[in-house]
């Protein structure tokens, strides 16, 4: 590894870093706050907006944050085709974004928890705009992670700062939603507006081939990402069809800090994404891997036993029964370590994106199929849902290291 080549991957792996601190880390401070202000039920009812208009960011996003940066980072010095590629994507994610507003307007009139909360839903909606306008999928091809950076702490600090002028009050709830939405619109606006400044991108309306192009290349990762989806998101959208808010509350409130913890790895298996794509540095990963690895299991192992305090901590008394979903997610990040690591940056660089690809929808299919059975016998409740977030992490893991081991990838570079 050259130097410069070393000093791009460090910076972006830095940049990154922050990216996801500002974006999953830095919003926990809200959340005490949040968790006080507004009661139990409102606090669920926010999150669980979220949890549903979820699906809709999966599929504006349509796999392009692993497909577009990969044809971005091969085409890295072919300006006209990145141009080309940035078009096409954005214009898919346009004709999604109507079709998730149609979709969104049938749950309104169809589901009655989401008609008696209409407006919230409406404004919770703006999330999809925002994430169609945040082309970090271009950035993070390009390795050039710095700018988006900047932006999203702008963003978040912007988000910050109107959360705790405005929200005094349970009625203010409505409001979270879109004070969130409005920080990735800023950072998208002006990060597309960097991208046509800083790197000569041009923007001019894509051909219908480009654009059915994208949707055929991505669809693999379409499906997986919307498989994903159904393991990691449905078991709050589940919860909050058939509990309470307040039981939506305790399970978000630990998930929260679940999230935020699980993603300190995902600076290095997002920047070393595109880099091992062109290099296949299989050495350099290994040792990433279990550094990182060993790490990981020193802080979840911390989480675990202090769950109790964590949570009183982060929500006050009201929440302390999270602490007990906290410590069941604490199993849950260790295979999804193992599964992050081994899936695109490893297996999908190295050309086996199918093994990855397939990995999800088995797993999703498998937790699926179990919720229903328990749905059935009527043993469906936050803690057989909370359980169940093991499952699909270990399959996945089970699946690729499996692919490894099979492909004799592990030693790529002997072979």
């Amino acid at each position: 590894m050259t130097n410069s080549t070393r000093n791009k991957l460090i910076e972006n792996s830095i940049s990154i870093a922050l990216t996801q601190i500002f974006t999953y880390v830095i919003p926990l401070i809200t959340l005490p706050y949040l968790s006080r202000i507004l009661d139990v039920k409102k606090f669920g009812l926010v999150f669980w907006a979220q949890a549903c208009i979820v699906y809709f960011i999966i599929i504006i996003d349509y796999g392009f944050n692993w497909s577009a940066t990969r044809e971005i980072a091969v085409n890295k010095d072919n300006q006209n085709k990145i141009s080309e590629i940035f078009n096409s994507v954005m214009g898919v994610k346009f004709i999604l974004i109507g079709l998730c507003f149609i979709i969104l307007n049938f749950m309104i009139i169809l589901i009655p928890n989401c008609q008696n909360e209409f407006l919230l839903f409406y404004l919770t909606f703006f999330m999809v705009i925002g994430h169609a306008l945040y082309p970090i999928w271009y950035f993070q091809g390009i390795e050039h992670m710095k700018y988006v950076t900047f932006l999203k702490i702008v963003s978040q600090i912007i988000f910050i700062i109107l959360i705790f002028l405005f929200i005094k009050s349970p009625n203010d709830y409505i409001y979270v939603a879109l004070f969130n939405s409005l920080g990735f619109i800023i950072a998208g606006i002006l990060s597309i507006a960097i991208a046509i400044k800083r790197f000569n991108l041009k923007l001019q309306i894509p051909k219908l081939s480009n654009i059915k192009s994208q949707f055929k290349y991505s669809f693999g990762y379409f499906s997986a990402n919307i498989s994903n989806t159904a393991y990691t998101n449905t078991n709050a959208f589940i919860l909050g069809l058939i509990a309470t808010p307040m039981f939506v509350g305790y399970y978000v409130a630990a998930e929260k800090i679940f999230r935020a913890v699980d993603l300190l790895s995902w600076p290095l298996i997002s920047a070393f994404y595109p880099y091992m794509a062109k290099t296949k540095n299989v050495k350099l990963y290994k040792k990433v891997f279990y550094l990182t690895y060993l790490t990981f299991i020193i802080i979840v192992l911390f989480i675990f036993i202090f769950a109790k305090t964590i949570v009183i901590i982060f929500y006050g008394n009201e929440m302390i029964e999270a602490y007990k979903i906290l410590r069941i997610f604490c199993i849950t990040m260790l295979f999804t370590q193992i599964s992050g690591f081994m899936g695109y940056p490893f297996l999908g660089a190295l050309g086996y994106s199918n093994i990855v690809n397939n990995s999800v929808p088995i797993a999703a299919f498998i937790q699926i199929m179990l919720l229903s059975i328990l749905y059935i016998l009527g043993k469906l409740n936050i803690w057989t849902i909370s359980y169940l977030t093991i499952l699909p992490y270990a399959i996945m893991s089970i699946i690729r290291i499996n692919g490894i081991i099979k492909n004799k990838l592990w030693n790529y570079k002997e072979n």
